[in-house]
């Protein structure tokens, strides 16, 4: 590819940069930096990722888009290592990508993210990303379809469906999902991203027995706290958490949970933080992303009194801490278990649950049964049975 891409953050940037990556002119020496504004760090990040880019090859330029860009375009256009700025809603046409065209892009060409909805309706108080993102809006499923048939022919063996509030597509996610696997008989795995509980819809809970949608299942919680649940604006309570994890564990006794956690939320006290660090245990969480409070400009949050420094990153350590071991316990417990395994890059892939496993002489692409001999840090590692 003549145009090189840095991707920060989401899966949605992935498959966005990705899509740029291959509609690009040839010849042209570009570098496309997807930005993330998730949190302070993230933008920080993205920062370094620019210098290290322009560090990296001088002869390139650098071309600036994604959320970070669209809430601060000002501070990277001054950047002296940027050549051009460009925001969300014109990323994708900065290189003559077609306005219709779904992003998706291939990970190794082995998983595919394939992007079905962008933009958010809700207000979380701690979130700036529906103002870089704008309203939600949905695909048609035609478009998607198309993607999907695309991404296999190009030897995905995966597909994973990404936005940046999936639950919230129009028409229903399960119904969506459903009406896929219907028509494209050559997707043997469908992956979800990451998941707003409360949103879950029937048709969804009603694809649990396939097996071809895999049973692993990323849900943003936030918190496991009831009142800050309230402060943060989301619209699911602790018990409303609980109920989903068990709903879907009675149709997939095997299913694993990942979820987003925020430590030091404004307000929280430490029986707050307590219940939070108890929600780990409570929805079975085996792949915690813990973010350090983060105060966003222009967010409620950021005018709510604030918990202090010391204290959030204490609190942040702890969950990790906590979400670390359950980790372990769990890699441990799938020891001498039969896996399927999907290898994506160096005889390495992961399981149907999402385990990583390391499976030595296999090749990329390849979907392997394999037994599970041990751990070996935060992989496992198998043979083929």
């Amino acid at each position: 590819m003549s145009v090189e891409t840095v991707t920060l953050g989401c899966r949605l940037n992935f498959a966005e940069a990705e899509t740029i990556a291959r509609s690009a002119p040839k010849g042209e020496r570009w570098i496309v930096v997807n930005s993330c504004a998730v949190t302070n760090e993230a933008v920080r990040q993205t920062r370094q990722a620019i210098r290290r880019a322009h560090k990296r090859r001088p002869d390139a330029r650098i071309l600036v888009t994604g959320c970070a860009a669209e809430l601060d375009r000002t501070s990277f256009e001054r950047m002296p290592e940027v050549a051009r700025v460009v925001g969300n809603e014109a990323k994708l046409a900065s290189f003559d990508v077609k306005a219709s065209a779904v992003a998706a892009g291939s990970h190794s060409r082995v998983r595919s993210f394939v992007a079905i909805q962008n933009g958010c309706d809700h207000r979380c108080t701690f979130c700036s990303i529906w103002q870089a993102r704008g309203p939600s809006r949905s695909l048609p499923y035609e478009a998607v379809r198309d993607a999907v048939s695309r991404e296999l022919d190009r030897g995905a063996m995966e597909i994973v469906l990404t936005g940046v509030d999936i639950t919230d597509y129009d028409g229903g996610l399960g119904s969506l999902c459903q009406r896929l696997l219907a028509k494209e008989a050559r997707l043997k795995r469908l992956r979800l991203s990451s998941l707003d509980s409360i949103e879950i819809d029937d048709a969804l809970y009603e694809l649990l027995p396939d097996d071809r949608l895999l049973p692993h299942f990323h849900l943003s919680l936030q918190a496991g706290d009831d009142m800050i649940l309230k402060r943060m604006k989301r619209r699911h309570s602790c018990a409303d958490a609980v109920r989903t994890v068990a709903r879907i564990k009675a149709v997939r006794p095997e299913a694993t949970f990942g979820a987003d956690i925020i430590a030091g939320f404004p307000t929280e006290t430490e029986e707050m933080a307590l219940n939070t660090l108890k929600l780990l245990d409570d929805c079975d969480v085996i792949a915690a992303h813990i973010f350090p409070f983060s105060a966003r400009p222009n967010t409620p949050a950021a005018r709510m009194p604030q918990v202090d420094g010391a204290t959030i990153k204490a609190r942040a350590a702890r969950l990790r801490t906590a979400a670390d071991e359950r980790r372990r316990r769990w890699l441990e417990g799938l020891i001498g278990t039969r896996q399927r395994v999907l290898i994506e890059n160096n005889a390495k892939g992961h399981s149907d649950v999402f385990a990583p496993v390391a499976m030595p002489g296999a090749k990329r692409g390849a979907i392997v049964d394999a037994r599970i001999l041990s751990r070996d840090g935060n992989q496992l590692v198998g043979v083929a049975t």
